[in-house]
């Protein structure tokens, strides 16, 4: 039995255990920093397979990384868990965290003949907490070769757009008064974000088409008859890149900072998280990748149809990565939609939990076995 075939064996032996992992954190969402029993639940499959784990890695405690093989190529597998506030796995983690767990089964027997070490990183807290920028930062891929992981989408999407963002938490404080005895003497802070929100919306005429503005505000005041004195959101800033943010940054700060000139109210803005980088997909992985999808029977479009943000940008800034999406039947539904969450455990869903497991597992093989091996050891 050749690599590939082994490895496709090994995910169908899996198969009731990874869809049941996949189902078992999409009924249980955790949000950033507190996948405490996603991680558990991952490293357990991995650990029960005879693969050694460490629990709390790179000063996270929601982090995990287990080790197989000792070969000179080091392939790093990503597994996310973290879902989102109110609407739960409606990025499809639940999937990402099997798939991840899957690739590296399938990879462990193969790793001594094929001369890789395999690393299965479980990275919290993608959705505004930056856990793999600061496992980059702490020596997580040090070493690494190649890294990879694959998103559930709507589409099947082997070269999305991934734009830099920074996530910022922006405060006003005014000064509280009755709103109809003595309104002259409040500092309106909920005025400092109607302000803001203006601007902001007349910055859009003068943007990239591809720079992004969006945020919410997360209080908002305390009572109608009182003059709001603290005021709170959260705010993101997309560009194509890191430069192109550098640049647009400044200009979505001085919207909030006309906000504080207009009422008197006092400002602070705040990173919430690391900035996370635009993405450079290695394009010569990416097409190992798109093969193998294609063999797998799936219909991977021409790439570039998706755009998001995601920390699998930093790392790909410093190590050969890809990070394709693999489609599942949403019924027209897309990311971050309560439908799209629905839609994470369906048979579709299930059927990419095996074949995206079995399709990073065969890119791997490729890598170790074919002339990328050499352009990538000599990194």
């Amino acid at each position: 039995m050749d690599a590939k075939e082994a490895a496709r064996t090994t995910v169908s032996r899996h198969r009731e255990e990874l869809v049941a992992l996949s189902h078992r954190i999409h009924a249980h969402p955790e949000l950033k920093f507190e996948e405490v029993r996603s991680s558990a639940w991952c490293a357990g499959v991995l650990s029960d397979a005879g693969i050694p784990v460490e629990h709390g890695v790179y000063d996270l405690p929601t982090a995990f990384e287990a080790r197989v093989g000792d070969g000179p190529l080091h392939v790093a597998l990503c597994a996310e868990y973290d879902a989102l506030p109110a609407i739960g796995h409606a990025c499809g983690h639940n999937i990402i965290a099997a798939m991840a767990v899957g690739a590296g089964l399938a990879l462990a027997p193969l790793a001594d003949d094929l001369g890789i070490t395999v690393r299965v990183l479980g990275t919290p807290a993608e959705e505004g907490g930056g856990g793999k920028v600061f496992m980059l930062d702490r020596g997580a891929f040090d070493g690494v070769h190649a890294a990879m992981m694959v998103h559930p989408a709507a589409i099947e999407d082997p070269l999305v757009r991934v734009s830099a963002v920074a996530h910022m938490n922006v405060r006003y404080t005014g000064h509280e008064s009755h709103a109809a005895a003595a309104p002259q003497l409040g500092v309106n802070a909920a005025d400092a974000f109607t302000v803001a929100q203006t601007a902001i919306g007349l910055l859009r005429q003068h943007i990239r088409a591809t720079d992004q503005v969006h945020g919410i505000v997360t209080h908002g005041g305390d009572a109608a008859n009182i003059v709001p004195a603290h005021t709170e959101g959260l705010w993101m800033v997309r560009a194509r890149t890191e430069d192109e943010l550098v640049e647009l940054r400044p200009r979505v700060e001085r919207c909030f900072e006309a906000g504080a000139l207009a009422t008197g109210a006092a400002l602070s803005i705040d990173d919430v998280s690391p900035v996370y980088a635009h993405m450079e997909h290695d394009l010569d992985v990416v097409e190992l990748y798109r093969a193998n999808a294609i063999a797998l029977g799936r219909e991977p479009t021409p790439g570039g149809e998706m755009t998001f943000s995601t920390d699998m940008g930093n790392v790909s800034l410093a190590v050969p990565s890809i990070h394709p999406c693999i489609a599942i039947d949403s019924a027209g539904a897309v990311n971050h939609q309560p439908e799209f969450a629905a839609a994470c455990v369906n048979a579709s869903a299930d059927r990419a939990v095996v074949e995206g497991a079995t399709a990073m597992a065969w890119t791997v093989i490729d890598l170790a076995t074919g002339p990328l091996r050499g352009r990538l050891l000599a990194r």
